[in-house]
């Protein structure tokens, strides 16, 4: 099967269209290094695709730009894939968008309304953050030798465990929502920084702060933590680091 991944060359896209290649699908990917601008619709062509995952993603945190940026690049994904035939649209969300529509997850629930009512047959899979997620907000705000790390609480899992289940759903077909996935554990946030820069040797100061607003509310208050039914996928994220160091 022919398959655009849509911000293909981001953290989990990467993995996915390496897993994909190596389960036998043709892979495109679709970003601005490839020479596609997914809010424009410049140098978009599905022609022959089967499936498009869209891992597309956006620094913004405010809910205004957020929702701009997603909604754009959906409607824009959805009717090229409408207009070529595409059989499968796959969009990866987060755990906690129905319940914490705020800041960027007001983007993904934007992202999610678009699909849902698009012609395209699809998936939406929601997932937790990312083990690499705890070294990434490390640098969101930085002053001089202190990481200020948002008192969150966490499920994380590993990339590759998602670039894996969006390529079996893929494989699958479309099916509305997925079961959600999440990590083996919950965690803090900062707890996860500070072993993160231990392990990488980095010598910071980590304090935990509380975010003001319904957002700072909802990732303290286990709103963005998965449900029962989710799926829960190694490793931990100690193990991932020790197997980083070995990679």
């Amino acid at each position: 099967m022919r398959v655009a991944v849509a911000g293909g060359t981001g953290v989990v896209g990467r993995l996915i269209v390496s897993e994909a290649r190596d389960r036998g699908h043709d892979v495109i990917s679709l970003s601005r290094a490839d020479g596609v601008d997914l809010t424009t619709g410049t140098g978009l062509d599905l022609s022959g695709v089967g499936a498009v995952v869209d891992v597309s993603s956006v620094s913004a945190t405010a809910a205004d730009a957020a929702i701009r940026f997603f909604r754009t690049v959906s409607r824009t994904l959805v009717d090229a894939g409408a207009a070529a035939g595409v059989k499968h649209h796959l969009a990866l969300s987060v755990v906690g968008v129905p319940e914490a529509p705020f800041g960027y997850y007001a983007g993904k629930a934007a992202q999610e309304r678009v699909v849902r009512g698009g012609p395209v047959p699809w998936t939406i899979l929601r997932a937790t953050q990312f083990h690499e997620f705890a070294g990434q907000v490390l640098d969101a705000a930085r002053i001089g030798g202190v990481s200020l790390v948002p008192k969150m609480r966490s499920q994380p899992l590993a990339a590759s465990v998602v670039a894996r289940r969006v390529v079996e759903l893929l494989e699958t077909g479309p099916q509305g929502v997925a079961r959600e996935i999440a990590g083996p554990r919950e965690e803090r946030m900062a707890d996860l920084s500070r072993r993160w820069a231990a392990h990488h040797g980095e010598r910071r100061r980590i304090v935990e702060v509380p975010l003001p607003g319904a957002w700072g509310a909802a990732i303290r208050d286990g709103r963005i933590l998965p449900g029962p039914d989710a799926d829960l996928l190694g490793p931990s994220f100690d193990d991932w680091l020790s197997a980083s160091s070995r990679q």
